[in-house]
């Protein structure tokens, strides 16, 4: 690291950071953006932390999916577990603690789990219009989950005549790059008609294998090579030696993504919509199980992956301004499917075990917003119906027999069924302040039924629950001049017990086993934020600062457990620790998220941040690491941008996650780190874009300049190595 660079790192580390750039590529305003019709369009009015990824800074970053597009955006965290995929972390929570929204509906559903979670994957980064990152309990606009924060993923929209340049619109994106030998192609096309609109989009990407950086890192040793693989040749698994140590074999796959929109404008004043998605990919290898080494045997799994992870949405929305009680209206009415499955065996195993699970969720919002007094009214009614079905079974690779084994979740009948009322108003009490306050109710019903525990005998065959949820807001901005601003708020979020969290039995990893527990409820928590923000009168230096501190109450914890008497069971033929979920008593998780951005010149901007979180589990007085907390991090860079020419340098950085700092529930995946715990990392990156005749833009650049081998915490698979790329877009 050079010393302008080590200064910049310590700058920033000293007074914080957590803007990555300007919000957008200079002629994209934040309050231009729409990302939900539960909050005002112009989100600085919002007391809470927000931050908008548009769509412009999604065409010209060039990543090759949205889990990329967030973790390099140094506005969150995302673990890793094999390269299809990407689980998000917003201070400390992740996975099933963390909402995802596409175009306003849920993804999390009765089987999403609080480990590591790839559904974000599922929607493509070429049809993103924006992403909206909601930072900390946001369950008061959005509902159960969103206890760390809310993603906001908001698709592109069929426009209309006045809205598009011609009747025919679009556009074609090419992108090939180095490090996994990647070959992407999206394409849209838009008809547009004064009353009618039309939007279709294809893309299909093929990853190869990753490979890794070369370089040592200077604040660790050399990790993570992949010296030896499994192949199973004439039906017989060999250990073969990698001809490339730093390929990461067996980590390719492919996705293939499908949106249709159409939009209708009735004489009556309702605007009427259809929005149709599809995604799906080939096997994605589990490239950390993959890995796992054996005494005997040199390597523990032969086969490890997940099947084609699939995602199928349909919405038909209608819309009218001043519809009801003269408030503007708008209804989703929705249906997805969200299929996922395991298949793994052990070397030398030629049995392989199949398990699948397919997941209904059908859905009805009715969202209104009016003028109310002095300010704007949201409120609105959910509610979502969640079936699974679970089913698994067992096949030999040479014979082709197959056997009937027990499934990850209850094999009977499975059912979520979720109904929610909120109410939220935003008022200007005067020229310098602004207030928020909302409120959320619902009720909440899960039912699951064993229909036969042969393979794990269990202690009941149903489980039946009912919660009422509950949660608030609380917030308030005051300018106390042109330069100076505060911004406090306190608001509640909950999460409601899955499926996944009473009643799967699940290998967290070799030698722990968890087993079910009926007698869980809905984790709570409380947070205090509290921001400041400074600014010059030409509003060309900024910088703010955010405060927060969570409380979590019942918080659902993996430990130790005695089932049936007993803390050690046989399970697939290995002798395991019993752990189950528990409602362990409190934790508490604090931070701060730091940013600043000065304008240099008119055309070269500087921006960085900083992103620090610390978790604890306080129980009979004694406190031990949350999990998911993730080490210190964030973004340095400058970005320079002309009508015509956009460049990019930045720099992206880590702490060290030592081991001490590692939860002893398993998630954080410590046994996949070097000894002494995650080493800190930084990387050089370089952007650039450039029209090179109308219509056609180039995009060209290298991340990962110096080749740092590195991993990122909780992380089964290393980081890219230098990589290089470039792309086209074409629009017509």
């Amino acid at each position: 690291m050079n010393k302008t660079t080590a200064f910049l790192l310590l700058f920033s580390s000293f007074i914080g950071f957590s803007q990555t750039q300007k919000d957008s590529i200079k002629t994209t305003k934040l309050d231009e953006v729409i990302i939900s019709n539960k909050v005002p369009t112009n989100l600085t009015l919002l007391p809470n932390q927000v931050k908008v990824i548009t769509e412009k800074q999604i065409d010209f970053q060039n990543f090759q999916s949205t889990a990329e597009v967030l973790s390099n955006s140094g506005s969150l965290f995302v673990q890793k577990s094999q390269q299809g995929g990407g689980s998000p972390v917003i201070r400390g929570f992740e996975a099933s603690r963390v909402l995802l929204l596409v175009d306003g509906v849920r993804m999390n559903n009765l089987i999403f789990r609080a480990g590591h979670l790839q559904n974000v994957i599922t929607v493509d980064e070429s049809m993103l219009d924006n992403v909206g990152i909601f930072y900390g309990p946001t369950s008061t606009l959005f509902g159960s989950d969103a206890l760390g924060g809310t993603v906001a993923m908001t698709t592109k929209k069929a426009k209309f005549l006045n809205e598009a340049k011609n009747k025919f619109s679009g556009n074609v994106n090419t992108r090939y790059s180095s490090a996994n030998e990647e070959k992407s192609i999206a394409f849209n096309i838009n008809y547009a008609a004064e009353n009618f609109a039309s939007l279709t989009s294809l893309s299909f990407n093929d990853f190869g294998d990753l490979k890794m950086g070369k370089r040592k890192n200077h604040n660790g040793d050399f990790f993570g090579e992949r010296p030896f693989y499994v192949a199973t040749i004439n039906g017989v698994d060999q250990l073969l030696v990698n001809d490339d140590k730093y390929v990461q074999k067996n980590s390719a796959y492919k996705q293939y993504n499908f949106l249709q929109k159409f939009a209708y404008k009735a004489e009556s004043g309702f605007e009427h919509g259809l929005n149709l998605q599809f995604s799906t990919t080939t096997d994605i290898p589990r490239y950390d199980r993959l890995t796992e080494t054996n005494s005997s045997t040199g390597l523990t799994h032969a086969e490890w992956y997940y099947g084609p992870q699939q995602r199928i949405l349909g919405v038909y929305s209608v819309a009218r301004q001043k519809a009801i009680l003269d408030s503007d209206l708008k209804v989703n009415i929705a249906f997805q499917n969200a299929k996922e499955s395991r298949h793994n065996r052990r070397f030398g195993n030629y049995v392989l075990q199949n398990r699948e699970e397919s997941v209904n969720m059908y859905s009805v919002s009715v969202d209104l917003k009016k003028k109310f007094l002095k300010g704007e009214l949201f409120y609105g009614f959910e509610s979502y119906y969640e079936k699974l079905n679970s089913s698994a079974y067992s096949n030999n690779i040479n014979t082709g027999v197959r056997s009937a084994i027990n499934t990850r979740y209850p094999n009977g009948d499975n059912t979520m069924f979720r109904n929610d009322l909120y109410v939220s108003y935003d008022e200007k009490i005067s020229e310098k302040t602004l207030w928020n306050v909302g409120a959320r109710v619902g009720y909440t019903t899960l039912k699951s039924t064993i229909d036969d525990d042969t393979f794990f005998p269990l202690p009941f065959s149903n489980i039946s629950q009912g919660n009422f949820t509950y949660s608030g807001t609380l917030g308030i901005i005051h300018n106390t001049s042109e330069n100076f601003a505060i911004k406090a708020n306190l608001s509640s979020g909950f999460r409601v017990p899955n499926i996944d969290d009473l009643a799967k039995i699940f290998e967290s990893v070799q030698g722990i086993i968890i087993v079910p527990n009926e007698n869980i409820k809905p984790e709570k928590t409380l947070t205090a934020d509290f921001g400041i923000v400074i600014q010059s009168n030409s509003k060309k230096i900024k910088f703010e600062n955010t405060y927060f501190y969570t409380r979590l109450y019942d918080a659902i914890v993996t430990d130790e457990f005695i089932y049936n008497g007993q803390t050690v069971i046989d399970y697939d033929e290995t002798s395991s620790q019993v752990f189950a979920n528990q409602n362990k008593g409190k934790a508490f998780i604090t931070g701060l998220s730091t940013s600043f951005t000065a304008e240099i010149l008119s055309n070269l901007n500087f921006s960085a941040n900083f992103n620090y979180n610390l978790g604890r589990v306080v129980e009979n007085g004694e406190q031990s690491p949350l999990d998911h907390i993730s080490p210190y991090f964030g973004k340095i860079g400058f970005m320079y941008s002309k009508s015509w020419l956009n460049l990019e340098a930045y720099l992206l950085y880590n702490g060290k996650k030592p081991s001490k700092d590692y939860s002893t529930s398993g998630e954080d995946n410590q046994q996949y780190a070097p000894i002494g715990g995650m080493p800190a990392w930084e990387t050089y990156n370089f952007k650039s874009g450039f029209e090179v005749y109308k219509g056609a833009t180039l995009f060209a650049g290298i991340e990962n300049i110096l080749d740092t081998q590195y991993r990122v915490f909780a992380s089964g698979i290393n980081a890219p190595g230098r990589n290089f790329y470039g792309g086209l877009k074409y629009a017509f």
